[in-house]
């Protein structure tokens, strides 16, 4: 009998070696090659399989053949409604048919709650859920305390193997199909445990095949390591066509709900939810949430508005300037890039002329969020000195703009939806760059724009 054989698997991006190295030579990183056993039989079943795929294809009349670029159509394909408003926005409008969905995030934030009650309240369609992790009777507690109504078309499958899971999608004859993790699963064709990087990548390939023959959508629930990154190859985030990010503190009841990436729609989607006791809620307006304490009174407290996405929102900048309790001084950042913030720093240093260079700054958005926009570097500046000087900033007031390593104030993009927003949350003036107001229409606002053109102004106009 042929032996089985043994190689080395790169972790980070699938790279494969007959023997071990120290230094992965396809990304680059270190100690990353894990050692795996090939059944010696591996490659001949999967030749088998493949084959048979082909040819059941061809057989059915579903074969590919080689289309002038003229003759596809370019109509957009009829999605599938979630009925979740923030999941469907993040999906880039539905889920595509024959399309393969990673959803990733760190235990416990919710996943599966996600995922079970979106499906819950989908009737209209016959959805299979099959779960590795969980028993049914743990499923059927989950599904009792979220708020759900009855749904008899979706059927729970408590199974790893996938030539199992293929017999009951072929009996089912599901719409939708979940699996529940994909580290969970495993297949005959492959000796290794479940959770390997061989087992992810050719059960992912598997579902991969499934989907786009079939057209029937798969959504794969995907662990993360204690990097913050999908666990498994690389490769399997190449397989999928989108990857959404479920993200967010435990310790907040915010869940944010970000793509990383989506072959059909744009990564810059945002869904925010709201974990109560009966499930995730999801949170149209969030800037009402997240600005609902009175802040009279208290300095290093800034409001700016950002936007993620296509969505305007509201955010609160935090900041404590003290003086170092040691030689070097902290400089720390939640929910905020920490190069940008030592940037900034330096401009507040260098340009307006404040000595920040002895002291800790700590500096946090509010609501456990995590905001790229550029239009919060004013606020950020802001929230700093009102801390250092330990002056507050007047109630009423909000701001957006980027800053430039000179100290000038520069444009940002889409000023009418962050100025329409802080005026409908009720504030009364608005610092914005004195470049975006070129063409800009006054009239339809009622909210005091106060241009500025360097960091000086802005601090002029907040604190005299």
């Amino acid at each position: 009998m042929a032996k089985d054989k043994t190689a080395y698997v790169c972790s980070n991006c699938g790279q494969e070696s007959a023997k071990w190295i120290g230094k992965c030579p396809s990304c680059g990183q270190w100690n990353t090659f894990k050692e795996i056993r090939i059944a010696a039989d591996t490659g001949t079943m999967a030749a088998k399989s493949a084959a048979m795929t082909v040819r059941h294809a061809h057989a059915s009349g579903k074969g590919n053949k080689p289309l002038r670029l003229s003759e596809i159509s370019a109509k957009d394909e009829p999605r599938m409604d979630m009925h979740d408003a923030e999941l469907n926005r993040v999906l880039g409008g539905g889920l595509v048919p024959g399309s393969i969905v990673l959803l990733g995030g760190e235990p416990g934030i919710g996943k599966s709650t996600l995922t079970l009650q979106t499906i819950l309240r989908m009737p209209e369609r016959k959805i299979l859920y099959v779960s590795g992790e969980e028993s049914a009777h743990q499923l059927k507690m989950r599904a009792e305390r979220i708020d759900h109504p009855e749904n008899d078309s979706c059927q729970i499958l408590c199974e790893t193997s996938l030539e199992h899971i293929f017999e009951h999608i072929k009996d089912v004859a599901p719409e939708l199909v979940v699996i529940d993790s994909i580290q969970t699963i495993s297949t005959e064709d492959v000796d290794s445990s479940p959770g390997s990087i061989t087992q992810v990548r050719e059960c992912a390939s598997a579902l991969l095949r499934f989907a786009k023959t079939s057209g029937i959508p798969v959504i794969l629930i995907g662990h993360i390591t204690k990097e913050g990154t999908l666990a498994g190859p690389k490769i399997l985030e190449h397989i999928v066509d989108t990857v959404i990010q479920f993200e967010g503190d435990q310790h907040y009841m915010y869940r944010i709900l970000r793509s990383i990436k989506n072959r059909f729609g744009s990564t810059s989607e945002l869904g925010i939810y709201e974990m109560l006791q009966t499930g995730l809620r999801q949170v149209s307006n969030p800037s009402e949430l997240l600005l609902n304490q009175d802040h009279e009174g208290l300095s290093g407290i800034a409001i700016s508005s950002a936007i993620e996405g296509v969505r305007p929102f509201l955010v609160e900048t935090q900041a404590l300037v003290s003086t170092a309790a040691y030689g070097t001084p902290q400089r720390t950042a939640t929910g905020f890039d920490q190069r940008r913030l030592n940037m900034l720093l330096a401009v507040l240093e260098k340009r307006v002329g404040f000595k920040l260079a002895q002291k800790d700054v700590f500096l946090n958005i509010a609501g456990g969020l995590r905001v790229t926009d550029l239009a919060m570097d004013l606020s950020v500046i802001a929230a700093v000195l009102s801390s250092n000087v330990d002056t507050p900033i007047e109630s009423g007031w909000c701001m957006a703009g980027e800053v430039g390593l000179s100290g000038e104030v520069r444009p940002v993009n889409r000023i009418e939806q962050r100025v329409a927003e802080a005026e409908k949350l009720g504030f009364s003036h608005m610092i914005v760059p004195r470049h975006n107001l070129q063409g800009f229409n006054h009239s339809k606002f009622n909210i005091e724009l106060v241009p500025v053109r360097k960091v000086e102004e802005a601090l002029r106009a907040l604190f005299g």
